[in-house]
């Protein structure tokens, strides 16, 4: 299946008439995990899962999106056309959970210890709340990309403030889930900061 992101993160299923518009937000991408894991979700969409893909769509649609009236359409009608329309849609979705891969990271080594997704995501809110001060709910709404891209923004402004200092050996500024992380522990910002790029680029390809 062909993945590619949309513009703006966020798809919608349009079926036999109806429609709902889903978003990969922060509070879904740990909610699912939690319950399926992402591996998962994807074999899900493969195998047609009704369970879990009603569960996404549930989990994931947007305030004002009657995502159960829309489930209820299919009822007593053949699902296969349901499978096809939901299908793509999905993948993109489920996708999205993972945050977008970062180009100014050097390819991946194959070497770094993997992060669990439950952790992955849980960084990210503490990131969202604790380094860019965003409210609860602004980090749980927000996408898993929308804060990376954030944080990225926001330790680009320290080093042009001089607040942090850029990697000599690279000149890119700190990995901000790492460099949170780290500061929350008491380490060094830039702390195996290139290891754990090596390792996004990793999970982010699927390996």
């Amino acid at each position: 299946m062909n993945l590619q992101r949309p513009a703006f993160e966020q798809v919608t299923i349009a079926h036999g008439g109806n429609s709902v518009t889903l978003r990969p937000s922060l509070r879904a991408a740990a909610t699912l995990e939690e319950r399926h894991g992402l591996p998962a979700l994807f074999r899900a969409l493969n195998d047609l899962n009704l369970t879990i893909i009603s569960d996404i769509i549930l989990t994931a649609s947007l305030p004002g999106h009657d995502a159960a009236a829309f489930l209820s359409s299919t009822s007593g009608k053949p699902l296969f056309p349901f499978f096809m329309a939901a299908q793509k849609p999905l993948a993109d979705l489920v996708s999205m959970f993972m945050p977008a891969p970062d180009p100014k990271a050097p390819p991946s080594t194959g070497t770094g210890k993997p992060m669990p997704w439950s952790e992955v995501f849980a960084t990210l809110f503490d990131s969202a709340t604790g380094w860019l001060g965003w409210t609860p709910d602004a980090a749980w709404n927000a996408t898993p990309t929308e804060i990376t891209r954030a944080m990225s923004a926001h330790f680009d402004r320290l080093v042009r403030t001089g607040v942090l200092v850029r990697d000599k050996t690279t000149a890119k500024a700190p990995d901000p889930e790492q460099a949170a992380r780290n500061i929350a522990e008491n380490l060094d910002p830039e702390f195996d900061r290139a290891g754990l790029r090596a390792l996004k680029a990793k999970i982010s390809q699927g390996n």
